[in-house]
Formats: structure tokens, C-alpha cells, sequence
């Protein structure tokens, strides 16, 4: 019995020992750990994550939001290296107030001869880098990083901009064992509180009292313990940030009338949002300027005689005036007129001057608000909801185009997949607004035809033809009109494993046009040979050889940005001496509610082989509900495409 006690005593000591979170004060226990307890598989983890915000009060500068960061991270596996990494961005604009990040320390701790070795993080390992004229970046590299590490990391960072907190994240590409968020806020803010994502914490709340102007502070306490992973390599996923568990506060009020402020409210729906922002000198006023383009403008109007054409003429002089500076934003940057003049502009510069020009055409038109992906979807009323801007024309029968300058290879109704994020809301004339569909009707499609003989060694030659039409064509082009034709080709042949002699892309920049893609290829690597006879994938390299949905339950939506259609067809010559052995047999499945369709066919007609299949998605998003449904969908799919064709030696 002494023995036993003697036993839970040292044990209790030791996991006393290892839950010392105290900085500086890592435990040999932690050191020791080989794998994360119930998932052998993790590379790395948060043993422990701690933030505290709260306000600091000064004559010359007012308030300012202190947020204190701890955070102590588990080297597991080689693989969890780049956990060692640790980038920090702040606002920091090239005019104006700005953040500061200060007091980094880090340590990184080993076990060298049972005992635990404690290395500082030195200043020539921490970087301070500009992003661009608004944002810079602390990087840190920590030092002697081996697998069985434990780093830790705590810095302050310091903002002018009292009503902003960050969300408070729960969730990350890895797992934590320990959170310790607490948020205190003075009673002169009144911030709304809203849960994100699908892991969520229960705050503890108190008050307690400030010596500041005999006031009182609100706090918000979250802990919990043993936070799984949401990691980011889950296919047709917008923004895994936006299903991650976590906190967001949306300011609702302020009240200084304790120290001589006055009391003011912020947006509480929708309306109040639209209007808040058409008001703002950077949006409505904008709107307004048209004498900078009228000149440039007339020989245009001149030219179009119908409305549509109008719309077409006005939005591609846009594009080719005013080059996208890559800054997102819902109110200018430079002004309408200064973009106009340099050429360059952000998104509101591009998106309120289209729109405004398309007014002064005499259409009806006007700026749509939106959410980036990023950006996450808009569930309740704020300001920060949105942080994008398009143009939309609606038409006297009741149909409208959306319109988005910005992009080079982007047409009326195909706008760019960063502005493709459920609805936008419309803000007419007088600052009225109503929301407006942002997703695509129009399929993004891909046609692929193949026509293939094999030679007597048994090897494949073949054309191959593609077109890519809707937001596949403009993500092409996006992706492949700024390289050389070779680094096109190389990179194909790399991924089919194929040779090509012949290559061609057709309407690269016909963008109302599906983009061809002409290939003239061969391979030794597309037939195998066993006993006589010929196993040839009908489908030759484009055949679906794994399930992309691995998850047991999903609890976010499957999103693929827009309706899409696959359609492959390929026509085989038999060799000479050869016979039909086996056919795949044809199938026809679909989704419920008319979500989607797979059909397949595998016919011989004489001396050809024809192979048709369609793979098409009606929906461009698919709900957590039916993700069971696609998973055995998308399976079936990949065990008919892994059938084979077998040949026979007559």
C-alpha cells in the first residue's frame, strides 16, 4: 500500500510538473512525449495557447487595444518543422497611426542528457518585413529545432484602433491541449459577440472595476482543453478559417459621456450597414465624379447601339485603362479620378468608377457589395462584413449582369472566384440596398476529346483536344497566359506522364471564347500487359483514381464556386491482332435533389472503342447533410473509371 501511494504521489508531482504553464518554465515531461495522446499521426501541437486583450488609457493618445500573446508549440515529427516558423502581420500603413509588435522573447527547449536545455531566441532570428503600404510582418525562425522540441513565443502587440479586436481563433491546422483567452473590455464599448465556425467554447463572464473614470470592465474568459485540428487540406473548401471554431466582436456602440464624449451607435442591420457605407466620402462621393472620362467616354457610346453593348464596350475600356493594384477594399484608395489618370487603382477605385460610368451611359446601374471568400460569409450586419466592391446593370426585363473590372479575363456573370461568395447586396441611387446572387449560373465546363491508336510495340498515339469555357476558361488564362507555350506543355506532360510532339492554345485572349487546347502526344505507360492481354484505363490518364472526400463526417459544406461539367470522350483503335476480352459496363447515378449526375459508357463499334463520360454538379455547393451521400457517390465514380478494358491476343 505505501508503495502505491508513494507511486500517485510522484505521479500527481509529475503531471503538477507538466502542466506548469508558467513561461520559461517547460517540463522534461513535455520533452519526453513522443506522440499526442489519441493520434499518433499529428506532427505538431499547441501544448498551450494564451491571449489576453484589454485597454490602456492615455491623455495624448486615448485608447489603445493591448493584446498579450503566449504560446508554447510540440515538435512530434520532422514533418511539424515549419511550426517553427512564426509570422506575425500588423497593420502599418505607410501614413497614419499603426500597430506595433514589441517584448518578443522565445525560447526553444531539448533534452540533452535527460536534462532540459533551454536556448534564447536571438534578435538576428526575429525579421521585420513590409507586405505592402499597409501591412508589415514579423518573422521569427526559432533556433536548434530538432523533433521532440518545445518552442515558446509571447510578444505584445499595441493598437491605436480601440474598436477592432481580432477574432479569436479556437481552432488551427493543428491541435491545442490548453486554451487561456481572456478578453477585457471597458463599458465605454459595447461590442456584439458572435460564435464562428463549428467548434465552440463557452465563455465565463464577469465584471470587475476599473480605477479608470469610476467605471467597470466586462470579461470574457475562454478555456478549454484538448481543441482537435480543422486542418487546411480538405478539397472544394472556400476558407477553412471561416469553419474554424472561434469569437468575433462586432462593435455595436460607444459611450464617453463619463469623460465629455457623446454617445454614438453603430449598424445594426443591413440597411444600416449599405447606407453607412454609401455615406462614406471614399464610396457615395466617388460615385458621383464623371468629368475626368466623359471625353474618353463618348466615341464609345457613339459606337453602341444597344444597352448590352453599352455594358460590354464600358467594362472592357475600364479593363484597359485601369490596371488592379492587387488591394481589395470597399472604399478607394487613391480616388477615381488619380486611378484614372495613373491607371492603377484597388478594387473600389476600378469597381465605383465602372459603375459610374455605366450610369452616365444612362443604364441602371450600381455598386454591389461583397465578401471575399477570405473573407468569410456575412451572416450578421457589420461593417466588416464586406470588404469588396462590384458593379451589377440591371436590365428592363428583369435580368442583370454583375461585373467585376478588375479582372483581365473576367466577362459579364463570370466574375472571379475571389468575389464568388454567396450574396452581395446592391446599394442603389439614394443608398437603399437588397442582396443579390453572386454565384454563377453558368457552368464552368471542360470538354476533353481523345482519339488514340496503338501501335504494335504497344505504345499510344493520340490527339488530344480541350476547351475550358465560364470560370474554368478565365482560371486558365489566369493561371497560364503569363507563361511560355514549352512551360504549358512540360508542365502537362509532367502530369499525365505522357510525351507531347505537337502543342497549341487557341483564344487566349478571346475571352468570350472557351480557350482550346490542341495536343498531339504519345506514351509507352498507358497499356498494360499481362498473359496476351491488354489492360487499357478507358479513360486513359484522366480516369479518377482516388476519392478526394476522406472525412468521416464533415461538418462544413463541400463548395465547389460554381455549377460545373465534365465531359471526356475517347475513341480507341484497336490493335492489330487484338479482340474485345471485356467492356466496363455503363452506369448512370445521381445525387438527390438533382444535386448531380455521373454517366459512363464503354461501347465497341467494329474496330473502334468509344468511351463517353459526363460528371456534372448542378449546385455549387453541397451541404454538410448530403456529404455522406457524395462521399459514396464520388466512390462508385472512381471504381467505374478504375475498370479496365481488356484486349485479347486472336
Amino acid at each position: 500500500m505505501k508503495k502505491i501511494l508513494i507511486t500517485i504521489f510522484v505521479l500527481t508531482i509529475s503531471i503538477i510538473n507538466a502542466q506548469n504553464y508558467k513561461f520559461g518554465k517547460v517540463s522534461k515531461e513535455e520533452l519526453e512525449e513522443q506522440f499526442y495522446p489519441g493520434d499518433s499521426t499529428v506532427t505538431a501541437a499547441y501544448l498551450y495557447k494564451k491571449r489576453r486583450d484589454y485597454y490602456e488609457f492615455s491623455g495624448n493618445l486615448g485608447f489603445q487595444l493591448i493584446t498579450e500573446v503566449v504560446q508554447r508549440i510540440k515538435i512530434y515529427k520532422s514533418a511539424g518543422f515549419d511550426e517553427a516558423t512564426l509570422l506575425f502581420n500588423y497593420y502599418s500603413p505607410d501614413t497614419g497611426d499603426n500597430e506595433t509588435i514589441t517584448s518578443i522573447k522565445g525560447y526553444t527547449y531539448n533534452l540533452e542528457d535527460g536534462k532540459v536545455a533551454k536556448m534564447k531566441l536571438a534578435k538576428k532570428e526575429i525579421f521585420r518585413e513590409k507586405l505592402n503600404k499597409y501591412r508589415k510582418q514579423v518573422k521569427i525562425t526559432m533556433p536548434n529545432i530538432k523533433v521532440g522540441s518545445v518552442i515558446e513565443i509571447k510578444y505584445t502587440k499595441r493598437s491605436p484602433y480601440e474598436t477592432s479586436i481580432s477574432d479569436l481563433q479556437f481552432q488551427y491546422n493543428i491541435p491545442i491541449k490548453k486554451i487561456d483567452y481572456t478578453v477585457e473590455i471597458p463599458d465605454f464599448f459595447i461590442f456584439k459577440r458572435k460564435n464562428k465556425g463549428y467548434y465552440f467554447i463557452r465563455s465565463l463572464d464577469s465584471k470587475k472595476t476599473s480605477s479608470f473614470a469610476n467605471t467597470s470592465n466586462v470579461v470574457y474568459k475562454y478555456k478549454a482543453d484538448n481543441v482537435p485540428a480543422l486542418k487546411d487540406d480538405e478539397p472544394f473548401v472556400s476558407e477553412i478559417n471561416n469553419y474554424r471554431g472561434g469569437v468575433s466582436f462586432e462593435l455595436e456602440s460607444t459611450n464617453f459621456l463619463k469623460i465629455g464624449g457623446g454617445l454614438k451607435y453603430y449598424s445594426t442591420t443591413w440597411e444600416d450597414v449599405s447606407k453607412q457605407i454609401f455615406k462614406a466620402s471614399r464610396f457615395g462621393d466617388e460615385l458621383r465624379k464623371s468629368k475626368y472620362y466623359k471625353e474618353d467616354l463618348a466615341p464609345i457610346l457613339d459606337a453602341s447601339k444597344t444597352d448590352f453593348e453599352k455594358v460590354a464596350a464600358i467594362f472592357q475600356f475600364v479593363k484597359t485603362k485601369v490596371k488592379w493594384n492587387n488591394f481589395i477594399g470597399k472604399y478607394t484608395d487613391k480616388g477615381v479620378r488619380k486611378a484614372y489618370k495613373e491607371g492603377v487603382g484597388n478594387v473600389a477605385d476600378i469597381n465605383l468608377m465602372l459603375t459610374s460610368m455605366l450610369r452616365y451611359a444612362g443604364l441602371n446601374a450600381s455598386p454591389v457589395l461583397v465578401s471575399t471568400r477570405s473573407n468569410g460569409v456575412p451572416l450578421f450586419p457589420t461593417l466588416s462584413g464586406f470588404n469588396y466592391v462590384i458593379a451589377m446593370v440591371a436590365f428592363a426585363d428583369g435580368k442583370y449582369v454583375l461585373l467585376d473590372a478588375t479582372e483581365p479575363y473576367s466577362l459579364p456573370n463570370i466574375l472571379p472566384t475571389r468575389a464568388l461568395n454567396w450574396n452581395g447586396r446592391k446599394v442603389s441611387k439614394n443608398g437603399v440596398s437588397s442582396w443579390v446572387v453572386l454565384t454563377s449560373s453558368l457552368f464552368a465546363t471542360e470538354q476533353v476529346h481523345i482519339n488514340v491508336k496503338i501501335s504494335e510495340d504497344l505504345e499510344v498515339e493520340g490527339l488530344l483536344r480541350t476547351k475550358y469555357g465560364n470560370l474554368n476558361a478565365l482560371n486558365y488564362r489566369r493561371r497560364n497566359n503569363s507563361l511560355e507555350d514549352e512551360t504549358i506543355k512540360t508542365r502537362l506532360e509532367q502530369r499525365y506522364e505522357i510525351e507531347i510532339e505537337n502543342f497549341k492554345i487557341g483564344n487566349q485572349n478571346k475571352i468570350s471564347k472557351p480557350i482550346s487546347v490542341m495536343a498531339k502526344f504519345r506514351s509507352e505507360d498507358l497499356i498494360e500487359e499481362i498473359n496476351d492481354k491488354l489492360y487499357i484505363h478507358p479513360l486513359l490518364f484522366y480516369a479518377k483514381k482516388k476519392n478526394p472526400f476522406k472525412l468521416e463526417d464533415r461538418k462544413f459544406p463541400v463548395d465547389f464556386t460554381t455549377p460545373w461539367e465534365d465531359k471526356h470522350s475517347v475513341a480507341i483503335e484497336l490493335p492489330e491482332g487484338y479482340s474485345v476480352s471485356s467492356l466496363p459496363a455503363s452506369m448512370a447515378i445521381g445525387l438527390p435533389n438533382d444535386l448531380g449526375v455521373f454517366k459512363y459508357q464503354v461501347q465497341q463499334d467494329g474496330s473502334k472503342i468509344n468511351v463517353r463520360s459526363v460528371l456534372q454538379f448542378n449546385s455549387a455547393l453541397i451541404g454538410a447533410e448530403n456529404y455522406q451521400t457524395l462521399k459514396l457517390f464520388y466512390g462508385d465514380l472512381v471504381k467505374k473509371q478504375s475498370e479496365k478494358i481488356i484486349l485479347v491476343k486472336q
